[in-house]
């Protein structure tokens, strides 16, 4: 894959560059739990996210969008490749270092309850960074904290209160609160409203945008949900069995994919008008394993156009056009 900056055309700066991005996960059995096979969840990722900007990252289940989340956070320590944060290549930081550097790069779970401790009132579990980071006095993490709640849309007396008794979008919003509470520049936005009623969803999707323009901030945001990515994205990359496929702007993409499996994606996005019919593009056979992907192009197995050329062959990720880049041999 190329691993040609994919900035070229930006008018704004770039705050992270993810270049060549691996994660192997070792698979062991027998008595002594030798390494028999190595699960490929990101193989030779690359792209790039401007300042500012939120970057959605869309695929199926399982095809490494919360993997590549996590390693770029170093919450899972990354195969190979690199993360520039600035000038920082943060998969190079040393401990203290990284524990520094957190207050730059935050992230929102995708289940809010399993990630607060149930026996910690949500008030101790916003100020939590704070106090890790030795951040102002008692005094001002109480101020700081009960600010932020307010800004999610809680209230004070909500402070005293345990995870368990709260809604689902209740919690989402403590969570956004405790990613929020080191005043990052960074948050990777990992599936927050998927297991979210659908008038939920808005409200959360509505405070993350409006926190965005005041605090100036740079998503990363997670989703399955091509819908909910249209609406909160400027870019969209399209992710398969650990690849990257497609990146572009967010108008591009919906109106103009070039790679088939992005094509297929969008015949599946729900028409608000009955009457309007949409020609569906019907992918065969279940997803191939991550322990062991087809040669050439992943996607070829099921693609309805491929070609000789696409299981022999990788594509390159390559830019097409002005900011709109692919990976298919199909594509001039």
């Amino acid at each position: 894959m190329s691993t040609t900056d994919t900035s070229k055309a930006s008018p704004k700066k770039d705050l992270i560059v993810v270049k060549n991005m691996v994660k192997y996960f070792p698979v062991r059995a027998g008595l002594l739990q030798r390494v028999v096979a190595w699960v490929q969840a990101v193989d030779d990722v690359s792209f790039t996210i401007r300042e500012g900007e939120t970057l959605g990252l869309v695929g199926e289940s399982g095809c490494g969008k919360t993997t590549i989340g996590r390693t770029m956070l170093r919450l899972i320590e990354p195969t190979s490749g690199s993360v520039m944060f600035g000038d920082v290549d943060v998969l190079k930081l040393r401990a203290k270092q990284m524990k520094a550097m957190r207050r730059n790069m935050q992230i929102i779970f995708q289940d809010p309850f399993a990630s607060l401790d149930p026996r910690m009132p949500i008030g101790e579990s916003v100020m939590e960074g704070l106090n890790v980071h030795g951040i102002g006095t008692h005094r001002e993490r109480v101020e700081t904290m009960m600010e932020i709640l307010k800004k999610v849309g809680l209230e004070d007396y909500h402070a005293r209160r345990y995870p368990h008794e709260f809604s689902g979008g209740q919690r989402q919003r403590i969570g956004i609160a405790r990613a929020l509470a080191l005043r990052p520049k960074f948050i990777v936005c990992d599936e927050p409203v998927s297991a979210l009623d659908v008038s939920i969803q808005s409200q959360v999707l509505n405070i993350l945008k409006d926190l965005q323009r005041e605090f100036g901030l740079t998503y990363m945001f997670i989703a399955h949900n091509l819908s909910v990515v249209e609406h909160i994205s400027n870019r969209v990359a399209v992710m398969y069995l650990g690849k990257m496929v497609e990146l572009t702007g967010r108008e591009e993409l919906y109106e103009n994919p070039l790679h088939p499996y992005t094509k297929a994606l969008m015949s599946a996005i729900p028409v608000a008008d009955p009457t309007l019919k949409r020609e569906r593009t019907i992918l065969k056979g279940d997803v191939p394993s991550p322990l062991n992907p087809p040669k050439g192009c992943r996607f070829h197995p099921r693609c309805p156009v491929a070609i000789d050329k696409c299981s022999v062959e990788e594509p390159v990720f390559k830019e097409n056009k002005a900011d709109h880049w692919a990976a298919c041999w199909l594509v001039d």
